[in-house]
């Protein structure tokens, strides 16, 4: 019988995550938290399987909480709760056991628990150990009620236009809601900017051409279409990458 800890800073919440548990059968409810610090005092003292993590919560948020239950000499396997799916990369990087969009399905959440189980001690102080280990690598995209996780070495380019951005990758493309601005942060060298609301990948790079009207455009490997490139940085982009 896996025994849980359920945080969020909202009581109904709580209270419907219990009414699923009590549904689903095969556990306990070890306690409740409404706050980070809450989960990481009774995490110490309790020593849950799991630990049911909402993600944004005034004070230390659940990405936070989450890194900090990753040190405790007996980890608890997470499994993130929340209705914004833009934390799902830093989720990942955690090394959670799942993460669920709400509101939470009881199918969904049997399943997360299920995997959850079958995380031996050993197995999750290992993942522990490696948390912030390594860099981004995913981006997440929202499809329907799941999150996918896209490996940002097969990602092309990034385009922006308004208030969603295009991820063009080796599989297809999908919209996020990230700015150019924090995935530029995010990404560092592997990306560069080629227009004010284009990065492309460096490991793409082909070559930079001119169009019949004289407009700089780049060509990446695995992408038919040019990308248009502003004139300020194209020499820059090419004397960088000699292209």
């Amino acid at each position: 019988m896996l025994r849980v800890l359920i945080v969020d800073d909202e009581p109904p919440s709580r209270e419907r995550l219990g009414q699923l548990l009590d549904e689903i059968g095969g556990v306990q409810i070890a306690g409740q938290a409404a706050t980070g610090l809450e989960a990481l005092e009774q995490a110490a003292r309790l020593a849950p399987d799991v630990v049911l993590l909402d993600v944004r919560m005034p004070g230390l948020d659940g990405i936070e909480t989450a890194r900090y239950l990753n040190v405790l000499h007996e980890p608890p396997a997470i499994i993130f709760t929340t209705a914004y799916d833009q934390y799902a990369v830093h989720a990942f990087e955690t090394h959670a056991a799942g993460y669920l969009l709400k509101p939470i399905r009881k199918d969904k959440l049997a399943a997360a628990l299920a995997h959850a189980g079958r995380l031996t001690r050993p197995q999750l102080r290992q993942l522990a150990a490696t948390t912030g280990a390594r860099g981004r690598t995913h981006v997440a995209a929202r499809r329907r009620d799941q999150v996918s996780l896209i490996a940002v070495e097969e990602i092309l380019y990034f385009q922006a236009d308004q208030k969603y951005t295009t991820v063009r990758h080796t599989q297809g493309e999908d919209l996020i809601e990230e700015s150019l601005r924090t995935l530029e942060e995010d990404l560092g060298e592997n990306f560069v900017r080629i227009h004010r609301n284009t990065l492309a990948n460096t490991r793409y790079l082909q070559r930079i051409v001119r169009d019949a009207d004289g407009h700089y455009c780049v060509l990446l490997r695995g992408c038919s279409t040019p990308l248009p490139v502003s004139r300020r940085l194209a020499g820059e982009l090419r004397e960088r990458f000699r292209v």
